[in-house]
């Protein structure tokens, strides 16, 4: 086996000229490389696989060939060849030109609306890795990078799982495996298939850029470990006290010991940094505190009798929390409709028992309301739609960690709706069919753009018919 691990300027493997180290590691080495087709900055990993070299080298190297190879879009680096463990080992990827979040710790506490736009980017970025069956199980400033745009990218996939691949890293290792102050409490205990394990690791990032502390320490044991499963953290307002009660709901909401308890997808996360006036306020908003004796007794004796759940794959679980947006016309909208809506709803609804439901509206701008004098107007508008959204979502009787209500400002209510589905992961949209007209049939109805251009299932209701 060929030895890449101190290649030096110059040197060529496979077409790939080296132009200088970047990194030397413990587990790889990179090189920044390039080859003259090359249509974007490349990077060269190889791992270090010599004599007396940590086991994890090996299957990490197998394990992220495997599944890097898959991943597409943004929020990876892009793929380009690798080597045989055999002769050649390395792997050749997109090269990110952007910042590491590793390098916004040295700022923390970072404000929270700084901590809100790095999270929901990486949120971002989680949930899209779990719609191509990936759980990165090593989520940590280290491994997220920031284009120049801001999309998130996530790196280093060598503890992974692929929902269709064998589990190499649950073969070969039989205690946990990751970095120690963001692994889950289901990893403890031996599960590697809960996507929400990611969730967890990222309500500890967003816990350290908050208060720049880690909510559990950097455990060395697994008694050390084993601790997160019934001791929670301070409260981060109890470290930072000005920190808005809204950021620590989502980061508390994210931590909790019960993966049951916690959000159901990263998607929902990156929504509620994205609007946080809109986030439900709980308990969780409000504690200065930890949880007394007695609490921590019974999470305790409970912890006891944890073992892993059944597996499945990542986009089975989200299939159970789909993000379903709801779209209301008032202005043309009639009572049957809208009643015919709400039955629609009412059947989502049941069917997927962890959805999120997101009540919008489209408010059109009005010449009076532009000009300064009609500012006093607008926020009126405003606030009438929604309190009509939550009247009409008021017999659906759902809980408030599962709806949301949003009034959007547009010229063109399709538009707005199909970029409100995009920027917020929606996976179905469900709207009303007004009743047919001249224009419309020329002009073109906004259910039928929103059909036409939305990057989900789009259902259209219709009153039911008169009896003649």
């Amino acid at each position: 086996m060929q030895n890449l691990t101190n290649l030096h300027a110059g040197s060529e493997v496979d077409g790939f000229r080296v132009r200088e180290k970047v990194y030397d590691g413990g587990m790889a080495v990179l090189y920044r490389v390039e080859r003259e087709d090359g249509e974007f900055p490349m990077l060269m990993k190889v791992p270090r696989l010599e004599f007396g070299s940590h086991p994890g080298c090996y299957v990490g190297f197998e394990v992220e060939q495997m599944i890097l190879e898959v991943l597409t879009g943004p929020h990876v680096p892009r793929w380009v060849a690798k080597g045989s463990l055999e002769e050649a080992p390395y792997l050749v990827m997109e090269y990110i030109e952007g910042e590491s979040l590793h390098g916004y710790l040295a700022r923390t506490p970072l404000p929270a609306d700084e901590v809100a736009r790095l999270g929901a980017a990486l949120a971002t970025a989680v949930h899209d890795l779990h719609r191509q069956e990936v759980i990165h199980l090593d989520l940590k400033p280290a491994n997220v990078l920031y284009r120049p745009e801001g999309e998130a990218v996530l790196i280093d996939f060598g503890l992974a799982r692929h929902g269709h691949f064998p589990d190499l890293v649950e073969e070969e290792f039989h205690k946990p495996v990751g970095s120690s102050a963001y692994i889950s409490p289901e990893q403890v205990i031996g599960s590697r298939c809960d996507p929400r394990s990611d969730l967890f690791a990222i309500g500890v990032i967003l816990y350290q850029l908050c208060t720049g502390r880690l909510p559990f320490g950097e455990p060395t044991s697994l008694s050390g470990f084993r601790r997160r499963l019934y001791l929670d953290p301070p409260p981060p307002r109890q470290l930072v006290p000005d920190l808005p009660a809204w950021m620590q709901e989502i980061i508390l909401h994210c931590l909790e010991v019960d993966a049951e308890q916690r959000y159901n997808t990263a998607a929902q996360i990156a929504f509620d940094l994205t609007h946080p006036g809109h986030v439900p306020l709980t308990e969780r908003a409000g504690r200065l505190k930890r949880a007394g004796l007695p609490t921590v007794l019974r999470r305790w004796w409970r912890s006891l009798w944890l073992e892993p759940a059944v597996c499945a794959v990542p986009t089975a679980h989200l299939a159970q929390a789909p993000q379903i947006l709801v779209a209301l016309d008032f202005g043309y909208a009639q009572a049957a409709l809208l009643q015919a809506m709400q039955i629609a709803v009412r059947r989502a609804v049941a069917a997927e028992p962890h959805c999120r439901v997101m009540c919008v509206t489209v408010l059109e701008p009005d010449i009076s309301t532009q000009q300064e004098s009609g500012q006093e107007l607008a926020n009126s508008q405003y606030t009438q739609r929604l309190v009509e959204l939550r009247h009409w979502a008021a017999p659906l009787q759902l809980p408030s960690d599962r709806v949301r209500f949003h009034v959007l400002e547009g010229a063109h209510a399709a538009a707005a709706l199909v970029q409100y589905a995009r920027q917020n992961q929606v996976d179905q949209i469900i709207l009303g069919a007004r009743g047919s007209s001249a224009l419309r049939r020329v002009l073109g109805s906004v259910s039928t753009r929103v059909v036409a251009e939305a990057p989900c299932t789009v259902t259209v209701v219709r009153a039911p018919r008169s009896p003649v």
